[in-house]
């Protein structure tokens, strides 16, 4: 019985499954890196924009919902990632903390309130 296993681990199919599991996992935490980087840099716009001028509602408004459509998509993604088993459940934080940074600068933390 242990000389089937070592066969199977052995097997250049199976390590071939296994390289292409952990080229997958890098390419998805590449792409929800990038996507995470950018909603993060968006929603930073939104935080910054400055108070006092006569747009700072809208122009807070606009970025806030950008950033919170881009927090939806790449948690739409994770959550492909997740399912396929290319990632972990760990990675469902971060657009879930992302989003929650839009949705309180949308509502509570609006400027204008």
């Amino acid at each position: 019985m242990s000389d089937s296993v070592a066969h199977v681990a052995g097997d250049p199919d199976v390590r071939g499954l296994e390289r292409a599991g952990r080229i997958g996992s890098v390419v998805c935490a590449s792409l929800l890196g990038l996507g995470h980087l950018v909603t993060g840099y968006v929603l930073l716009l939104a935080y910054m924009v400055e108070p006092g001028t006569s747009e700072t509602g809208a122009h807070s408004g606009v970025a806030s919902g950008l950033g919170l459509a881009f927090a939806i998509a790449t948690a739409l993604l994770t959550i492909l990632f997740v399912k396929a088993g290319w990632l972990r459940r760990r990675w469902l934080a971060v657009p879930a903390a992302l989003a929650v940074a839009a949705i309180l600068r949308l509502t509570v933390l609006a400027p204008g309130l």
